[in-house]
């Protein structure tokens, strides 16, 4: 999110899950449209449309676009912010000043508006709780399927610096599965089951 016309708050997501993702369905011979922050790429398929966003307020008018469209499947694997500030200055802010305090304000939760613009599509979350036990992690999962109304979940964790993710429906999970390709790769079998 934009301080000021220079500085940004950002996160330390990279955008590839996202990109594996859509590197894996297109495989599969799915029609895939990839919606990307600023994380750098390379190699990706012709086939894959690619549009592009850098703040909350872009990706969120992007989804409502898009999701006019037809799409059988919907995963929200982006790092949305869950904060942006009250105002941002349309100037650069000084750095000669002694502290500089910032207002956050909630932004809406993305995920829990999927639904209601794809009620008939397969929806697919992200629940990333970086140093949660499994049996906590698998909770949260399931509280954001009850929550936004998805179909299934993705909860990963990088607990002593390990990543692990596991595939959640409401009743059943899947893995877990140590590397990010291990998810992507059975997370597109089971939907492929499902199609």
């Amino acid at each position: 999110m934009p301080i000021d016309n220079v500085r940004v708050i950002s996160n330390v997501a990279t955008g590839q899950t996202g990109i594996l993702l859509a590197k894996k369905f297109a495989q599969q011979g799915s029609r895939v449209t990839l919606l990307l922050g600023r994380a750098a790429i390379c190699g990706l398929e012709r086939k894959i449309k690619l549009k592009r966003f850098s703040f909350f307020n872009e990706l969120n008018a992007l989804l409502k676009k898009e999701l006019k469209k037809e799409y059988d499947i919907v995963i929200q694997a982006a790092a949305v912010s869950d904060y942006a500030l009250e105002s941002a200055s349309n100037k650069k802010i000084s750095s000669g000043r002694k502290s500089l305090k910032l207002t956050l304000k909630p932004t809406l939760k993305i995920i829990n508006c999927l639904r209601k613009f794809k009620p008939d599509s397969f929806l697919v979350g992200f629940k990333f709780q970086p140093h949660l036990a499994t049996d906590k992690l698998l909770i949260e999962a399931r509280n954001l399927i009850k929550e936004a109304r998805l179909d299934l979940a993705v909860a990963n964790s990088a607990r002593n610096k390990q990543y692990s993710a596991y595939l959640v429906s409401e009743k059943k999970s899947f893995g877990p599965f140590l590397s990010k390709e291990a998810m992507a790769i059975n997370l597109v079998k089971l939907i492929g089951s499902k199609f």
